[in-house]
């Protein structure tokens, strides 16, 4: 059930955010949508919230999600690390 994001951000930094259940179930519960929906209608959105929650989750970040995006260039999805 894991995923990889990779997260660039304004201040030209790069972060890899590996999501879990937890983070899966926090966008299905938000967008009342199955994750699986994904696959066919991907929205920028989508992909910032399950990233935003995977630094809430893990502390790295206290900002609301609206703050956070603020400080985002770009996010696309990331290979696993092996």
């Amino acid at each position: 059930m894991n995923f990889n994001l990779l997260v660039k951000f304004e201040d030209g930094s790069e972060k890899e955010v590996v999501g879990k259940a937890a983070d899966i179930i926090a966008f299905e519960e938000r967008f009342d949508r199955s994750m699986a929906s994904l696959e066919k209608d991907v929205r920028v959105t989508h992909l910032m919230f399950l990233a935003w929650h995977v630094e809430k989750r893990t502390g790295n970040t206290k900002d609301p999600f609206e703050k956070w995006v603020e400080s985002v260039d770009s996010i696309e999805a990331a290979e696993p690390k092996k």
